[in-house]
């Protein structure tokens, strides 16, 4: 059995498999230094090992929600921001039957307003992962932002969900005369994703 020290260092190898190995191996025995350290790694140089740690932390799941909020919201370094919404994302997807962390979702909520787009498109896609228990969420900042980057982001993210409640926010954004054309365009193909998505879901040909 490999050393904490030695699945860190496997971390930045290469190869992705003995990557991968070593995340499962720390996710699987955290102690409680794992979390600490795997957060330290957020704003590394070095590409694959920040990746890699942001991996590892969405392994571990819901005990790592707390402090990649913290990092999220307060953290002045953007690369960390942005790894930190893209960890959360990581534990939407690596542990889907566990409901999502309130304080998880409120802190991506916040990270929607974050000025640097790195930030709140990862924010989003993390939603977007989370899918239909925030769906409300993603309408709510769709209804209220300004920012068509973000508005574009927040549609392929309803676009991918399938809820039923993205298709009438989707429709009426299409609708609406003063839509910015891009959100329109970005909408418009969301909506086909969906009702397919939606077609699919039920069985339909």
């Amino acid at each position: 059995m490999p050393t904490t020290e030695e699945l860190f260092q496997q971390l930045k190898h290469p190869n992705p498999h003995l990557r991968d190995r070593a995340m499962w191996e720390l996710a699987e025995n955290p102690d409680e230094t794992t979390i600490p350290r795997l957060m330290s790694i957020l704003d590394e140089e070095d590409t694959t090992y920040r990746r890699a740690a942001v991996k590892a932390l969405g392994a571990i799941g819901p005990d790592a929600v707390t402090p990649l909020v913290e990092a999220l919201l307060n953290s002045d370094n953007v690369t960390v921001r942005g790894s930190a919404a893209k960890a959360l994302a990581q534990v939407a997807i690596n542990h889907p039957d566990v409901p999502f962390a309130a304080e998880g979702v409120q802190g991506l909520k916040t990270a929607l307003n974050d000025p640097n787009p790195v930030v709140h498109i990862a924010a989003v896609m993390a939603l977007g992962e989370i899918g239909s228990p925030v769906v409300d969420v993603l309408i709510e900042a769709l209804q209220t932002t300004d920012n068509p980057a973000l508005g574009i982001s927040i549609v392929n993210a309803l676009g991918s969900i399938g809820d039923r409640r993205g298709v009438e926010v989707l429709q009426s954004l299409i609708e609406n005369e003063s839509t910015d054309s891009y959100v329109r365009e970005s909408a418009t193909s969301a909506l086909s994703r969906l009702e397919m998505t939606m077609k699919f879901q039920r069985g339909e040909k």
